[in-house]
């Protein structure tokens, strides 16, 4: 039986599934702010499946250094506690998955992670930062 390459490739795609279901996913993240301003983490999209997952991380601040680490929550809604004798998190205490960090103003970066279903944040652990609004809620679904 002679298969044709049209009919070789639906036969694959009809066991694997579309060749988009193993596609990484790729999210745009946008440090944003100045020192003894307002600041923020942009994302393109606050929700994706769960795997691999890059976000290409860019720091737009004029003159401020940013980074970007991912934390694994607990639970959905929970709020990272700040400590104020540093004024960040402590790190130590979460489940950090990897991060980019030492961002001058204008440099950007990027980070490749496997993620698992569950809730996440985002942020910028550098002194002050998540007091001054350095954080983003992000969802990985099953």
């Amino acid at each position: 039986m002679k298969f044709s390459k049209l009919a070789a490739a639906a036969a694959v795609l009809a066991v694997l599934g579309p060749a988009s279901a193993f596609a990484a996913e790729t999210v745009s993240v946008q440090l944003v702010g100045e020192r003894g301003g307002q600041m923020a983490i942009k994302l393109d999209k606050t929700e994706v499946p769960a795997g691999e997952v890059t976000f290409q991380v860019a720091n737009v601040a004029a003159n401020t250094p940013h980074e970007m680490v991912v934390i694994k929550l607990d639970k959905p809604g929970e709020t990272l506690k700040v400590d104020p004798a540093k004024n960040r998190v402590d790190e130590k205490k979460l489940m950090s998955m990897g991060e980019v960090s030492d961002l001058k103003a204008g440099q950007s970066g990027k980070l490749t992670v496997n993620l698992k279903p569950g809730a996440y944040q985002l942020i910028c652990n550098i002194k002050g930062h998540v007091a001054a609004g350095m954080v983003a809620t992000f969802t990985v679904k099953a």
